[in-house]
């Protein structure tokens, strides 16, 4: 076999494989769309139905029995509002890392980027107690900022890498001029890496939008996001699959929209925020 013929076996062996991986990843997100137009005995009958009569009687339900557009507008709320508060950090705190660097500084990014191996629950005592005492519990307020908190490591190493890009030389011209920090970082650094910054924003925004732990635990029907609605359905007398999935479609049915629509600039961000 010549060359060319064993790098095309090898392009069709790595196409076989991407599909494969690919139908694995979308195959639960489609059976939880099928599940959710099926009867509750249709969606516990063995062997699984393929082929059925399908039914909305599940989302009439829940609209029913619940407020989804609340839902809804909380997740959106907490989700932008997070992200727009960690960026108002990282941005600065990025800048100063990447224009003015020493000697600890990617080891202090390291130790930022290990806070988020730390297990949720063993600090869920302490945040819970403050956001009692201070009067922030199942309120979107105390979402927002452990949204940006726990978001903020990634931001700050994404645009780390993105604002180190950025020609040291231009910097140094703008001082020479006499340019602020403030606008040296909001007139030249941000107009400059606007795509790393958008592309990052979209990724927290996703990040934020699937953050179940803290809706759950920490609101209840004032603020709870889509997550904590999910949660809802599930009850001491068992779990009903059609309704379950019914409301898991419609929690993620708009960030899915939302990643397909922007999905090259969140590979953009992440394939960029990659440790070099």
């Amino acid at each position: 076999m010549t060359d060319k013929q064993i790098s095309d076996i090898k392009n069709r062996i790595a196409v076989i494989a991407a599909w494969i991986v690919a139908c694995l990843f979308f195959f639960p997100i489609f059976w939880m769309v099928l599940t959710s137009f099926k009867t509750e005995l249709q969606a516990i009958s063995v062997p699984p139905k393929l082929f059925f009569k399908p039914t909305l009687e599940n989302f009439a339900l829940i609209q029913e029995r619940t407020d989804y557009t609340k839902f809804a507008w909380n997740s959106i709320v907490t989700s932008v509002g997070g992200t727009g508060l960690a960026l108002i950090i990282a941005i600065p705190a990025a800048y100063a890392m990447a224009f003015n660097s020493g000697r600890w500084t990617k080891d202090i990014l390291m130790w930022m980027l290990s806070t988020k191996m730390l297990p949720a629950v063993g600090v869920l005592m302490p945040i819970y107690l403050l956001s009692q005492k201070f009067g922030l519990l199942d309120t979107k307020g105390v979402l927002v900022i452990i949204y940006a908190l726990i978001n903020l490591p990634i931001i700050m190493l994404i645009l780390f890498n993105y604002f180190r890009e950025i020609p040291k030389e231009i910097l140094e011209a703008s001082r020479m001029d006499g340019t602020s920090t403030f606008n040296e970082i909001t007139q030249i650094v941000m107009p400059l890496a606007w795509g790393g910054i958008a592309s990052t924003a979209l990724l927290s925004i996703v990040l934020c939008w699937n953050e179940a732990f803290w809706s759950i635990n920490l609101t209840a029907s004032d603020a709870g996001t889509l997550p904590a609605l999910v949660a809802s359905f599930s009850s001491p007398e068992g779990l009903f699959w059609a309704k379950l999935s019914a409301v898991s479609t419609l929690a993620c049915a708009p960030i899915v929209v939302f990643g397909w629509l922007c999905q090259k600039q969140l590979v953009q961000g992440l394939t960029f925020g990659a440790v070099k």
